[in-house]
């Protein structure tokens, strides 16, 4: 992947308070599929997987397989996803909201029980019980002002790992399909 244009601090002022609130009130109105990424730990990082929980997963294209997602750089799981060759998409349904809150959360400790998990394809952490699942390989990092775009190439998944229905983010809380 090329990357022909830094959206980084001169692309992208700080936006004054106005903006941040306006641009976050506007999103809160849009429902968004969860997910959650999970990238392996490497011996920079004590060795430990890191995972967060994402509203901000899309599908970039077909051929070649890309999606990408946002990841802000002063989380707790940013040094191990900016030097992280392949991470794990996991794609969440409504009786998985536990799951979508403790990767959200910070400090916790995202890979002790109750979660349960399994390494996948490059080494990757994958959680039980999701509705489908992606192993991608990184091929970029894209600065957006306080976050990254991360744009990866799906190598591996299933797509039906259970049936059910999606966890939704809408209004600030996660949310279930209704009839």
């Amino acid at each position: 992947m090329t990357v022909t244009h830094d959206l980084g601090a001169d692309a992208l002022a700080a936006p004054d308070v106005a903006g941040s609130e306006l641009l976050r009130s506007t999103f809160r109105r849009h429902a968004a599929g969860v997910a959650v990424i999970t990238a392996p730990g490497g011996a920079a990082h004590d060795g430990r997987p890191a995972g967060f929980t994402a509203s901000s997963l899309t599908s970039v294209s077909a051929e070649p397989p890309l999606v990408s997602f946002g990841i802000g750089t002063g989380s707790s799981s940013w040094p191990t996803v900016s030097t992280a060759t392949h991470v794990g998409v996991h794609l969440l349904g409504e009786h998985q909201r536990e799951l979508a809150a403790t990767f959200a959360r910070s400090g916790a400790d995202r890979f002790a029980p109750p979660t349960r998990w399994t390494t996948g394809p490059e080494g990757v952490p994958l959680l039980d019980g999701v509705l489908a699942w992606l192993v991608c390989r990184v091929v970029g990092r894209v600065p957006a002002g306080d976050h990254r775009i991360v744009v990866a190439e799906v190598v591996a998944g299933d797509a039906g790992a259970r049936e059910g229905r999606p966890l939704l983010y809408h209004h600030g809380r996660f949310n279930a399909l209704r009839d």
